[in-house]
């Protein structure tokens, strides 16, 4: 299947996503620039505006990828339009992550967009079909890494280095918690084609707890342990840094002030 099966206003990038790409620009530029009176709140405008842009992203990569394999209804429930509003569960495809982000500094998965499986045929298509979005959050965090492992910083105010560093940090959990082979991640949509009806039927009713399962389990002090090891061994495998991450959070929370080892570079 092609986009050809959809209409060109079905396509049409919406003014939602629009101005949500603006906030991005704007307050990154204030980042960059110091030009906001407190920085802190300069990186949790960007840092929040460039996290949504990339659950958008996430979102489209699934829909686009489905209109492929041939789920031609995706382009008239608005998912081609990146529009977040046009979600199935936008609560849970925007609001949660934004919420635990703020919460925790984490990248929570979201998802809501709703695949007619019956018009796709055969399992490879399933499964990248479920990859796409992570992968897309994988591409996100290789980006916004470009000028870590690119030994690339000359020039780069601490500022908008640091929110960098978190907005990796935040990709990067995304893409794990996504992969995870949990029911009702995207992990387990990657696999669930090739397992048999009788397995498939009896893990389904646990898909909606899927994630509260995964979070409930990071409560674990081993395996939280374990999960944040990985992400620190993947950030020092893209060249961020922990200073630079830590010092990002800390700005993303403004309201708890920032230390002051994070000033010492600006």
């Amino acid at each position: 299947m092609t986009t050809a099966t959809t209409r060109h206003g079905d396509r049409r990038v919406s003014p939602v996503f629009v101005g949500i790409m603006a906030v991005t620009a704007v307050t990154g530029w204030a980042t960059w620039s110091g030009y906001a009176a407190q920085p802190g709140v300069a990186v949790f405008l960007f840092v929040t505006a460039a996290w949504i842009v990339s659950l958008c992203l996430h979102e489209y990569a699934h829909a686009r990828t489905a209109l492929h394999g041939g789920d031609i209804t995706v382009g008239a429930k608005g998912y081609l339009t990146l529009n977040p509003l046009k979600y199935t569960h936008a609560l849970l495809s925007i609001v949660l992550p934004v919420v635990f982000l703020i919460m925790g500094g984490i990248g929570l998965p979201g998802g809501a967009v709703f695949i007619e499986r019956g018009r796709i045929r055969g399992r490879w298509k399933h499964s990248l079909i479920s990859a796409a979005g992570p992968l897309t959050n994988v591409l996100f965090a290789v980006v916004c890494s470009a000028p870590f492992w690119l030994h690339a910083l000359d020039g780069v105010p601490a500022d908008f280095r640091f929110a960098l560093a978190f907005l990796v940090l935040l990709q990067v959990t995304a893409s794990i918690l996504n992969f995870l082979p949990v029911p009702g991640l995207d992990g387990y949509g990657v696999i669930e084609p090739w397992l048999s009806y009788r397995i498939k039927r009896q893990l389904a009713p646990y898909a909606q707890f899927g994630l509260l399962f995964v979070f409930a389990l990071l409560w674990v002090p081993s395996v939280n342990s374990v999960f944040f090891d990985a992400i620190d061994a993947i950030l020092r495998g893209l060249g961020v840094d922990d200073y630079s991450r830590y010092c990002g959070q800390e700005l993303y929370r403004f309201w708890r002030g920032t230390p002051e080892i994070c000033t010492i570079s600006r």
